[in-house]
């Protein structure tokens, strides 16, 4: 617990202005569009998320689950063993339920995220794929998979995924924007950078942007 003379640090850009539901994202206007809709009228399914770092595949898992009203079960990059896998989707059997924050309480589905899939081994992805279809999949669960590419990912377990693609392409004048807007935010005054030339180096990453205009911001 820290005491009242310790520093509190301020939080990350990257986390402060990080999306909250599938409409504040910006670009990624298929995706949000494809999502919005199953959000409405979702089903039993796997998800496979794919494209790029920072592009927002796993910020976007979160407001999906968020709207869904899930329960979330986060297993983190290369953390996905067959074990982790078992325990799990054995707590996916009980009804799902919302133990944090101001939506606390009775869930409607369970959500199972699992970040950088393709750093699975082979072995995870052969004890997913009864899960992952009707022979021993757990009830009111949908399954979210990130990866960057699929070439370590095995066709049997692709193949049991709707695979959504995510790209950065044509988002370079959105983040610029958003960072024009950050900065203003921030220090409540217009801001002078190039936030294209931000956007541009970046590779249009948007965690990249924030991070180089953070540390713009301490300069001032």
């Amino acid at each position: 617990m820290n005491s009242q003379n310790e520093p509190s640090f301020p939080q990350p850009l990257s986390e402060k202005y990080r999306p909250q539901s599938i409409a504040e994202f910006i670009g990624l206007d298929k995706q949000k569009k494809v999502l919005g809709a199953f959000a409405r009228r979702p089903v039993a399914c796997a998800w496979m998320f794919l494209g790029p770092s920072g592009v927002g595949k796993s910020t976007m898992a979160l407001a999906l689950a968020k709207e869904l009203n899930a329960e979330l079960h986060h297993i983190p990059s290369q953390k996905c063993t067959v074990g982790e896998i078992d325990d799990v989707v054995r707590m996916c059997w009980r009804a799902p339920y919302r133990l944090f924050g101001a939506d606390a309480g009775k869930a409607d589905w369970h959500v199972v995220l699992v970040d950088e899939a393709d750093q699975m081994s082979a072995a995870a992805q052969l004890a997913l794929l009864s899960k992952l279809d009707s022979t021993a999949a757990p009830p009111q669960t949908i399954f979210i998979f990130t990866a960057n590419d699929t070439g370590r990912l095995e066709p049997r377990f692709l193949s049991r995924t709707r695979v959504l693609e995510f790209s950065s392409y044509g988002m370079r004048s959105e983040i610029a924007a958003l960072l024009a807007q950050v900065w203003e935010k921030e220090t409540g005054a217009p801001g002078t950078l190039n936030w294209e030339r931000i956007a541009k180096e970046s590779n249009t990453n948007v965690r990249d942007a924030l991070q180089t205009l953070e540390i713009e911001l301490l300069a001032v």
